[in-house]
């Protein structure tokens, strides 16, 4: 992944083991760095690697973390500034010179599916709909999930005193959302209802893509 906010360049353990890279052939490295989730990250090591894209090389070093993510690698600043690229995330899109050209690069976001040819893509839609029962649609479709597996903390300090906020008494339309949500999640068993003395913050209702 491209990720222009990013100050380092960082792998991740499958493509690490995946180049055929051992444990001794990283450089010592310790200084922690801020992770996507707040958490502080400490590296296992450095390895300075060769990116090419396109006729261009690159040497960049990479910070080697053995945490979770669900890219294989992310390149941010460093590697951007030192290719000399332009990179926008609204049009999935990176430029930079090659030469005396210009050359593009476009992520890829397609759907799905979308570039099977027709009979494996009617294939694809009745197997999907045989096995609509498989899928979680909604929260009370998923009881009982081990939080050993997953699950939602926040990423609060402690010793912090929460700021109250004024009381704000929400649209009719909101209210209704905002409880019909809980009631969802509260049947599936994904949250319970606690007491506390003094209130603490206002709910805010965000629209999904859905318009609900």
């Amino acid at each position: 992944m491209v990720d222009g906010g990013s100050a380092v360049e960082v792998m991740y353990p499958d493509l690490y083991k995946g180049l055929g890279l051992k444990p001794e052939d990283l450089t010592p490295y310790s200084s922690p760095f801020m992770s996507f989730d707040g958490k502080l990250v400490i590296p296992k090591g450095v390895i300075r690697l060769p990116i090419q894209t396109g006729l261009e090389v690159v040497e960049v070093d990479f910070m080697v973390v053995d945490t979770y993510s669900p890219y294989t690698a992310i390149v941010g600043r460093p590697w951007l500034h030192t290719l000399g690229a332009v990179a926008s995330s609204l049009h999935q899109k990176m430029k930079f010179l090659s030469g005396d050209r210009v050359l593009e690069i476009k992520g890829c976001q397609s759907t799905v599916g979308a570039q099977l040819p027709p009979r494996e893509k009617e294939e694809l839609l009745e197997f999907l709909k045989r096995n609509l029962d498989v899928f979680a649609w909604d929260p009370c479709d998923a009881p009982g999930i081990d939080p050993s597996f997953i699950c939602h903390h926040l990423n609060v300090n402690p010793s912090v005193i929460p700021k109250k906020q004024p009381f704000r008494r929400p649209l009719k339309e909101h209210a209704d959302a905002i409880r019909e949500e809980v009631n969802k999640l509260k049947r599936a068993g994904a949250i319970k209802e606690v007491f506390y003395p003094e209130w603490l913050a206002n709910t805010v209702v965000v629209k999904k893509k859905s318009g609900k």
